[in-house]
């Protein structure tokens, strides 16, 4: 485990979901790679109305 995590900060009604990247994953420079390929790609698949993650 990398010491990462994130978390849900909101949920718009127009399917934009708000993450906050946490510990190691808060300052990482690959962080958005992480959040747009990895857990975006995920969520899409699984969640169809999800339209874009975000993080704050």
């Amino acid at each position: 485990m990398d010491g990462g995590d994130v978390q849900l900060v909101d949920v718009s009604e127009d399917g934009v979901v708000t993450v906050q990247m946490m510990g190691a994953c808060g300052g990482c420079p690959m962080s958005m790679l992480t959040l747009k390929a990895g857990i975006e790609r995920i969520v899409k698949s699984q969640v169809p109305e999800v339209t874009d993650i975000v993080a704050v």
